[in-house]
């Protein structure tokens, strides 16, 4: 190949563009995100810039650390799920929580492999919170701390529960650390409505909004939409967040595996797409 050809070739080389993944809140529904990171892998769809929320958060830490899924459905059995289930009650402390993530998650945000950043809600003003330095462990955390089954997390003299009150799927976090798409999982696009609930159901879910100490900002899940290239919507409105169960836990993996698979073209679209957007 002569030097202008060369030349030619080196200017149609598409710019490959930054690839952002941003995880929402669900509790054990976090197996689907575990489940749509097996298809990328399948892909080799890779993402550099990881954001989450909630259950979000600890899985896009654990990605954002190099794991695999695999190695994350490894952690999921290590779980004693007898231990949580027994740690599920009001106001519980989650220390057991943070020293069971700081086995995997040791170190500070800032020297994670991937950019990484998750999302807390401020107890006292209802206001989102980046957290984006400091202890891995101890941000995933308080990102996951929902009331009233847990008691807030203090970091920087600031009580912070639950990111999904705020900011459910981050999306606009991760194009701030620099991705040029963003890809979100929303693990609550379909719920059960109210009407179809039993009666205790909807008393429950009553009583506990009463004594909740943070309430949902009303842009908490719109934004991640807003700020999102595409959003994967897994259907696990027959789930429960709070299912550690086996059958239930793989039920939710496959759930989000299927949705990612699904997908894969419009993501390979966004990536093709963006080298001519560019010019």
């Amino acid at each position: 190949m002569g030097f202008f050809a060369k030349l030619k070739a080196l200017f149609r080389r598409k710019k490959q563009p930054v690839l952002g993944l941003a995880l929402g809140s669900g509790g054990a529904k976090g197996m689907a995100h575990i489940g749509a990171l097996r298809a990328f892998e399948e892909e080799g769809i890779s993402f550099s810039v990881v954001t989450g929320a909630s259950i979000g958060s600890i899985v896009g830490a654990l990605y954002a650390n190099g794991y695999s899924s695999a190695d994350m459905t490894g952690i999921v059995e290590n779980l004693n799920r007898k231990e949580f289930a027994k740690n599920l009650r009001p106001f519980a402390d989650l220390s057991f929580a943070e020293k069971f993530v700081g086995e995997y998650l040791d170190g500070n945000i800032e020297e994670t492999k991937k950019p990484y950043a998750c999302w807390a809600t401020d107890a006292e003003t209802g206001e989102g919170v980046l957290l984006n330095s400091g202890k891995i462990a101890r941000a995933v955390t308080a990102s996951s701390a929902v009331p009233p089954f847990f008691r807030g997390v203090e970091i920087d003299g600031r009580k912070l529960y639950d990111g999904c009150f705020s900011n459910a799927v981050p999306s606009d976090a991760c194009r701030e650390l620099g991705a040029d798409i963003v890809i979100g999982i929303d693990l609550a696009a379909y719920t059960v409505p109210d009407e179809e609930k039993g009666a205790i159901a909807r008393l429950l879910g009553a009583a506990i909004n009463r004594f909740t100490p943070v309430k949902y900002r009303e842009d908490s899940r719109s934004r991640g939409y807003d700020h999102a290239d595409l959003m994967l919507r897994p259907d696990l409105r027959d789930c429960s967040a709070t299912d550690v169960s086996r059958g239930g836990m793989d039920k939710m993996y496959e759930r989000g595996y299927e949705e990612a698979k699904a997908r894969i073209p419009e993501i390979k679209a966004l990536i093709e797409g963006f080298g001519r957007r560019k010019k």
